[in-house]
């Protein structure tokens, strides 16, 4: 069963207060930050996601078995762990970016 965990929207400057993923390149802000439960994220130019990831707002889902989520799915990033106890995946669905997370 899905989750609704955040909304992640794009930006182009790096948001004030936020995380820094060197793996991903990648700035991001908490989503419990915002009464929206919004993700801001601030990619470096050296990121290696796929540009419908940088530039598309995502919806992001936790999930209990994450692999049983992307099975058959048009996998845009395979699972990773951008956080110590959370493992993510990006899929595509309704043509836009939907990321999928577990606990861990």
């Amino acid at each position: 069963m899905r989750t609704l965990a955040h909304i992640g929207i794009p930006v182009g400057e790096k948001p004030e207060k936020c995380t820094y993923l060197e793996g991903a390149k990648l700035y991001i802000t908490d989503p419990s930050d915002s009464k929206n439960n919004i993700e801001f994220l601030y990619f470096e130019k050296e990121c290696q996601m796929p540009d419908i990831v940088k530039n598309s707002t995502h919806i992001a889902y936790m999930v209990d078995d994450i692999d049983a989520e992307i099975k058959g799915a048009e996998v845009l990033i395979p699972p990773f762990m951008p956080l110590p106890t959370v493992k993510a995946a990006f899929v595509l669905e309704d043509g836009i970016p939907i990321e999928l997370m577990q606990a861990i």
